[in-house]
């Protein structure tokens, strides 16, 4: 029988080795933002040490943006070509490395340029994880796995933020970049003795048994495998991802994207700044904050089961009406709010800020389960790459623009909403550009 890897994984129980695989994934995003967040938690303490001030820091603070953005493509790139297991495995001894090293970092400048290299692996890691663990999951699990995957990184921020300040107090934050730079070294020994590159990978770079030894991990019995022709006409299915069959995939997911992120930064990175302007105390503020973050994490998961129930169209498309109908509620709410807000006020703000990152993180999480469907083995993980890095474009501008937009206002936070309104909007490309849904499981 003649069958791709693909559909005789979905026609076969769910095997541990694919669990696994996406156990071992979850473990490296973690670490993942474990290590990239690690610096925000330990901020102050640095500025002090440094002696410089707070915007002087934000260098170091986006530096390992600029390089996630980089590293995401390049990374990808790079899992296409060699496969995504030693991508994978790489990517994390550079993001491990940089984080020791860091730690030995003595100026801002030096900080900045560990977060960039560290930043090369965190983006590379992202792109080939999701990857990896997509082709190891049969199709019903397979949205559902991804969009959970994409909750590993806030897991690991939580995580940081949790054992930072113990770690800070015993080894000062020098010795705690060490132990989780250290640490996330120990997972690279699971990537290589254990993970595997999938057989629709390994059939579309014309490695016939090497496919057919790690298809019999998940797979009884012989099965003549053949490549997956997936989305394309070509034999082997062997394209890039500026191919001409991916242009309306391309254009869709990258407006889409940069417009989630745009929401994303804008809502999560000024929304303290916004609040605290119209007369919040600081805790309130960070406690909106809080609540996106946690709904950010709930949804994450959610929309992969949505997207297994509906497919991934109707969800994005739902997920973008929603957001703009949260917005225009809460520009109206912050907009019309007295000088000095009552016990009543900061509630309504709470539950709109957190149903609004619901609505965005949602959407980002479909595009993972999106572009992990959409685009062929031979470019998987280099379509995920791109996809990130443009995404990486409205999470720069949204960190950047989004204090003038308010500043704009002159007390009005209308500027501000209106871009991430328009914004909002624009998550429709996902849902009506994109040519190669994800189809509901039947």
């Amino acid at each position: 029988m003649v069958i791709s890897f693909s559909d005789a994984l979905s026609r076969a129980p769910l095997k541990a080795f694919s669990v696994a695989t996406f156990v071992i994934c979850m473990l490296v995003l973690v670490a993942d933002g474990m290590d990239a967040q690690v610096l925000g938690i330990v901020a102050p303490i640095v500025i002090e040490e440094f002696g410089i001030d707070r915007g002087t820091f934000g260098i170091a603070m986006s530096a390992a943006l600029v390089g996630f953005g980089i590293g995401s493509w390049g990374g990808g790139w790079l899992g296409d070509t060699i496969g995504r297991r030693w991508s994978l495995a790489l990517a994390t001894v550079v993001f491990s490395l940089a984080t020791v090293a860091a730690s030995q970092a003595g100026d801002v400048w030096q900080m900045a340029g560990w977060r960039v290299v560290g930043g090369l692996g965190f983006g590379s890691a992202y792109a080939n994880a999701i990857a990896l663990a997509g082709e190891w999951l049969p199709a019903r699990w397979r949205s559902v796995g991804v969009t959970t995957l994409s909750v590993g990184t806030p897991a690991g921020g939580l995580l940081v933020a949790a054992l930072a300040p113990t770690l800070v107090e015993l080894y000062g934050w020098r010795g705690s970049f060490i132990i989780f730079g250290i640490g996330t070294f120990l997972v690279v020994l699971l990537i290589v003795f254990v993970l595997r590159d999938s057989p629709s990978f390994l059939l579309a770079r014309g490695k016939v048994e090497e496919a057919r030894s790690a298809a019999a991990r998940v797979i009884e019995g012989p099965l003549e495998l053949e490549a997956e022709r997936h989305h394309t006409d070509r034999e082997g299915g062997s394209i890039g991802v500026f191919d001409r069959s991916n242009l309306r995939l391309n254009l869709g997911i990258g407006i889409a994207f940069a417009a989630a992120t745009t929401c994303a930064y804008g809502i999560l990175n000024w929304t303290t700044t916004m609040l605290t302007a119209q007369g919040f105390s600081f805790e309130e503020a960070s406690y909106a904050v809080s609540v996106a973050g946690l709904t950010s994490i709930a949804v994450s998961i959610a929309a992969g089961l949505l997207i297994q129930r509906f497919g991934s169209k109707p969800v994005v498309a739902s997920f973008s009406a929603l957001l703009v109908l949260t917005f225009l509620a809460l520009a109206y709410k912050v907009e019309t709010l007295p000088e000095v807000p009552g016990e009543g006020d900061g509630l309504p703000i709470v539950v709109l800020i957190g149903l609004s990152a619901t609505f965005f993180s949602g959407s980002i999480a479909s595009f993972y389960a999106m572009m992990t469907h959409a685009y062929p083995p031979s470019c998987r993980s280099a379509g995920i790459g791109f996809g990130i890095f443009v995404g990486r474009a409205g999470a720069i501008a949204a960190s950047g623009l989004g204090g003038w937009l308010l500043d704009l206002g002159q007390g009005s936070v209308l500027p501000f909403f209106a871009v991430m309104i328009v914004a909002a909007v624009l998550i429709q490309s996902a849902a009506f550009v994109v040519d190669r849904h994800v189809p509901p499981t039947r």
